[in-house]
């Protein structure tokens, strides 16, 4: 990846602790504390309001939405610590980054180490500013875990390649501008027949149909491509890169699922506070339940245990690019996840069973919703079980014995 450039504005760390105290004051929107990254949704975008627009575009303008970016490609520049800053002094105030998706997830971090000068300079900026929108054409029907069985072919024809097949759980598909995908360029070698393929979503022959999950949200979709044409200046990297290319954007993308990246800012309130308004309570404010507050006191710590470790493995990490490591976080953080959201539904009771009519608080309805979303955790971004196979052979260096 490029060499991100380390600044100190105006003499320090807390000169600029006091410039994004500043900023936070003059820019924020006091209407949006505690709401959401609406560019990051599961659910698509919403109508922006000119509260939202006016705050994506400030962050955007400074990079601070891509705050450790090359500055060069239109993102802060900063250091890891005044990254931290920035995010401690925006928790202060309630205020979020507006800035975010898979561009933000893993495709910008995989094109700034693999992209042209050209292909960085094209596409980092409208990323960092919030401006589109990306989707991954990775899945198909017959190439799930066994991804690399993949067989969307990407036919040379000399100026640009004309694509046909079909991709499946293309998550965000119907709201993207642009999709990341891996397409066949060789079927005469599995691995090295594959390429990573820039596909602009609105071109002739692409088609998208929503999936219906079982929670009611139809985040995904099938994909289909139908003779499109795409340029060659659309290809990342070499022909037959596209596994290797492929499997470094997994490791980004598997970080943020877990509890290093999207997962923690997802958890909200910790479960003793939501504990509190469904069930007794004593004289001291503590659950009368023991064995509750003891499941609950469990579940923290190992949680807190697990982002500390989550932190540490990102930061060492940096120093030599996203590892393996991504598969224990993946697999470790999405299953914790889901024990949250089971022991969540559990407290909350008969309110907890909701879908929807009087009687359930929008909050409530909105987690019987992420207890099934998430269910798809330890499957999407590749399996536990492919996680296990990942962590065996290449952190534990375990071989395969015939």
């Amino acid at each position: 990846m490029a060499t991100q450039p380390q600044i100190e504005p105006h003499g320090g760390d807390e000169a600029f602790r006091e410039e994004v105290r500043q900023f936070l004051a003059e820019n924020f929107p006091p209407e949006l504390k505690g709401k959401g990254n609406a560019l990051a949704s599961v659910e698509g975008p919403a109508d922006e309001s000119p509260a939202q627009e006016s705050w994506r575009k400030a962050v955007g303008e400074r990079g601070w939405g891509t705050p450790t970016w090359p500055r060069e490609y239109g993102g802060g520049g900063l250091s890891r610590k005044q990254a931290a800053i920035l995010n401690e002094e925006m928790a202060k105030v309630g205020a979020f980054n507006p800035i975010g998706g898979m561009g933000v997830m893993m495709f910008g971090p995989t094109l700034l180490e693999y992209g042209s000068e050209e292909q960085k300079h094209e596409h980092i900026p409208p990323i960092c500013r919030g401006e589109i929108r990306w989707c991954q054409g990775y899945s198909e029907p017959n190439a799930g875990s066994d991804l690399a069985n993949l067989q969307t072919m990407a036919e040379d024809k000399g100026d640009h390649y004309l694509v046909n097949g079909q991709k499946t759980w293309t998550s965000g598909g119907q709201w993207a501008d642009k999709c990341f995908c891996l397409v066949r360029t060789d079927r005469s070698d599995k691995h090295k027949g594959i390429s990573f393929l820039l596909i602009d979503m609105d071109a002739p022959g692409v088609e998208v149909r929503p999936i219906q999950m079982i929670s009611g949200m139809s985040p995904f979709c099938e994909t289909f491509f139908t003779d499109v044409k795409v340029p060659k200046d659309n290809l990342v990297g070499k022909e037959g890169e596209g596994w290797t290319i492929g499997k470094r954007l997994l490791q980004h993308e598997r970080t943020n699922l877990s509890g290093g990246g999207s997962m923690a800012r997802l958890m909200g309130a910790s479960l003793a506070e939501i504990a509190k308004k469904y069930v007794e309570t004593e004289s001291d404010g503590q659950i009368a339940d023991k064995v509750l507050r003891d499941r609950i006191a469990d579940f923290e710590i190992r949680w807190g245990a697990f982002l500390l470790t989550a932190r540490r493995a990102t930061e060492e990490s940096k120093a030599g690019g996203v590892s393996e490591i991504s598969s224990v976080l993946k697999k470790l953080g999405t299953k914790l996840g889901q024990e949250r959201a089971e022991l969540m539904i559990e407290i909350m009771g008969l309110q907890g069973l909701g879908w929807e009519g009087e009687g359930f608080s929008e909050a409530e309805l909105s987690g019987v919703r992420a207890w099934l979303f998430g269910k798809a955790t330890t499957i999407y971004g590749g399996s536990t079980e492919i996680q296990n196979n990942i962590i065996a052979k290449r952190v534990l260096g375990m071989l395969d014995h015939q």
